[in-house]
């Protein structure tokens, strides 16, 4: 094997691990040390030395325990050296305390004995939620600390500098620490309210694993929302949430099981209609389809209404089952959008609607709504350009799609998906000859 190539392949098993390890570690070394900084620098640290030992030594037979076991380390270390620093107590004190993390590291089990509701990952997203944080600190520790998006990321997302994103995260710690705010699952009592929140956390994990900058599909996060979800539908029986959690289990299974046809063996986007169906995980479907009628049941039960993520899971649910993208039922799917924008209003879901009533009506219905969406929040959207070149290409009209392709190209965020929006620039150009 080449130099280059296990170099490749180094960081190949270090980004998967990561992937599916990285909110386990940092959720666990949180627990034991209640010190989110430091958690999440020490995995940070693991990281980095897996980059200078496994090209010399080889990739580990089990890359996570590795990676487990040199952030605990990382944190010990750190833990010294914090403890050598403070000279204020005595030196004797000091080792005791240290010792004393150190066993903690060393021996605390990964999964408490007493149960589901000690998960540490979940513990992690309701602690992120915690009602004292503002909302807004509630979403950027959530992408930090759950997600693994850099902080330079979630300053773009956010519109502000890296360093004033920065300064919130730690105010957002500083503020879990001072309150006191506690670091587990909330009571049977408490659950209904914060379940919300939860909610929209998880299914902001979910589609992040289909937002990962180059690539388009990062399964293990996507898998890690869909486990929690599963956790949670358990935690929240016969309570007012319980509907909502069987919905959203059920949206994201419809949309994870197209996981492994939605790019092809080159890594080139495939659109929905053109997907293999057979390669479709007919399981996860079927679960899908089961979760979204212990909804509806869990729902009349508690005598509640369909939420946004019932009536998501409605439309994937639909995506899901049709034999065909020619026999979906895009009529019903537009009714459900609309029904959508009256229970959670956005310009996405109205751009969505636009789409589907331009499949089922016609191209010229579908621009007709597009002409009155008329948001700033879409600026920049480049799902906007690409809706409107598409249902111009369906309409027969090439050239006019040709500029909104080429904008949408320009805004597109993965890889993929400008792969995707060059050839089909090349296909209209085309098309678009006398």
């Amino acid at each position: 094997m080449s130099e280059r190539t296990a170099t490749d392949a180094v960081r190949e098993a270090l980004a998967a691990t990561v992937a599916a390890e990285r909110l386990r570690i940092v959720a666990s070394l949180i627990r034991r040390t209640g010190d989110w900084e430091l958690a999440e620098d020490a995995v940070q640290d693991a990281m980095t030395r897996a980059l200078t030992a496994w090209p010399t030594r080889g990739i580990p037979d089990n890359p996570a325990a590795w990676l487990t076991t040199a952030a605990r380390n990382a944190a010990v270390d750190m833990l010294r050296r914090a403890a050598s620093e403070r000279r204020t107590a005595g030196r004797a004190a000091i080792e005791a305390a240290v010792d004393r993390e150190d066993q903690a590291l060393g021996s605390a089990p990964d999964v408490d004995a007493l149960g589901v509701v000690d998960d540490d990952r979940l513990r992690l997203i309701f602690t992120c939620c915690h009602p004292a944080l503002p909302m807004e600190a509630r979403v950027a520790l959530t992408l930090r600390t759950v997600a693994g998006l850099e902080v330079g990321e979630i300053a773009r997302a956010f519109l502000v500098s890296e360093a004033t994103m920065q300064k919130r995260l730690v105010r957002a710690r500083a503020r879990i620490r001072d309150a006191g705010i506690p670091y587990r699952v909330p009571s049977a009592e408490a659950l209904p309210e914060r379940g919300q929140g939860v909610l929209a956390v998880l299914y902001l994990l979910f589609t992040e694993g289909y937002a990962g900058g180059s690539a388009l599909v990062r399964v293990p996060v996507a898998e890690e929302a869909i486990r929690l979800a599963r956790l949670l539908s358990t935690l929240l029986v016969d309570a007012p949430p319980q509907p909502e959690v069987l919905a959203l289990l059920a949206l994201m299974l419809f949309q994870h099981s197209r996981a492994a046809t939605r790019l092809d063996e080159k890594g080139d986007l495939v659109l929905l209609e053109d997907q293999d169906r057979a390669r479709w995980d007919a399981a996860m479907i079927g679960e899908g389809v089961a979760a979204l009628a212990a909804s509806e049941s869990a729902r009349r039960r508690i005598d509640g209404v369909a939420g946004p993520y019932r009536l998501q899971a409605e439309i994937a649910r639909h995506h899901a089952t049709a034999p065909s993208a020619e026999s979906t039922d895009f009529a019903r799917v537009a009714e459900l959008y609309a029904r959508l924008a009256r229970v959670a209003p956005s310009p996405v879901v109205e751009l969505n609607r636009a789409v589907a009533v331009g499949l089922a009506e016609g191209p010229l219905a579908g621009m007709a709504l597009l002409d009155e969406l008329d948001d700033a929040r879409l600026d920049g959207y480049h799902l906007l350009p690409a809706a409107r070149a598409d249902l111009l290409r369906r309409a027969g009209c090439a050239a006019e799609a040709l500029p909104h392709y080429e904008r949408a190209l320009e805004l597109a965020p993965s890889d993929p998906e400008r792969r995707f929006l060059v050839r089909r620039i090349a296909e209209v150009r085309s098309d678009s000859r006398p």
